[in-house]
């Protein structure tokens, strides 16, 4: 049996799905990719939290960053592999994704809110950092484009992109979901992701450890290729609708 129809076999089965997705599922819809070389990092300094929290000018600088970014996020639309997601859903294959990323495509892919695990947050909501409440990234974007380099809530607080910066803590509610999710599944699908940034990275490890078929499908190496039962070199877009495919003909 091949790679593609091992993995539809287990999916198939209709115990509890997992797919796992980071960067490099996003990168296939024109997002850019924050940590590899050449990436984000390689052309901003990033801005810390507590920097943002108490410097006016940090703030700005922040949302230059971030604006120069916008552009790209409002381009980019799901692609065959978060389409190919959303059918697991509609197969009722499917119980959660866990994501490493920030720019809500697969919920534009049609997938339901409550069945996607932000483990990093959402860049197109806006969170007041004092009141809590939660505004779009276009009433933002449409503030700064009007002259206000660092927008405040009417309250009078600082708003930010409702996603995890550096040294921010990360959300425990979805982290704890996120755990819990992994450490009962049986299969666990990775797309797109090195796992090197944790905790997202230990996912996988849960899964594992608690006897889950664990599937990679990823362009580069990770360090859970040798605990993998499946590892597939190749793009997501690619990868995925075979799957899918091979679902469909069983």
């Amino acid at each position: 049996m091949d790679e593609i129809a091992l993995i539809a076999e287990k999916i198939a089965r209709g115990g509890r799905n997992i797919v796992f997705t980071g960067a490099g599922i996003s990168t296939e819809s024109g997002i850019p990719d924050y940590r590899s070389k050449g990436g984000i990092w390689d052309q901003f300094r990033p801005v810390y939290f507590d920097d943002f929290m108490r410097s006016r000018d940090s703030r700005i600088e922040y949302w230059r960053q971030k604006t120069g970014m916008y552009h790209d996020l409002v381009r980019a639309k799901p692609n065959a592999a978060h389409m190919a997601i959303h059918r697991l859903h509609e197969m009722g294959l499917l119980e959660a994704v866990i994501t490493q990323n920030i720019d809500g495509l697969h919920q534009m892919s049609g997938l339901p809110e409550e069945t996607v695990v932000e483990l990093h947050g959402n860049t197109r909501r806006i969170r007041c950092m004092t009141c809590g409440e939660i505004s779009s990234e276009e009433a933002a974007q449409e503030r700064i484009t009007a002259g206000d380099p660092a927008p405040e809530c009417h309250c009078g607080g600082c708003l930010k992109p409702d996603t995890i910066s550096f040294g921010q803590a990360m959300p425990a509610a979805e982290v704890e979901r996120a755990v819990r999710l992994s450490e009962t599944c049986d299969v666990f699908l990775v797309v797109g992701s090195t796992l090197l940034v944790h905790p997202a990275a230990g996912m996988p490890r849960f899964a594992k450890r608690n006897g889950a078929f664990l599937a990679i499908v990823n362009l580069s190496e990770t360090p859970m290729d040798d605990q993998a039962d499946v590892r597939i070199e190749g793009k997501a877009g690619e990868v995925l609708p075979k799957i899918v495919e091979a679902l469909d003909r069983g």
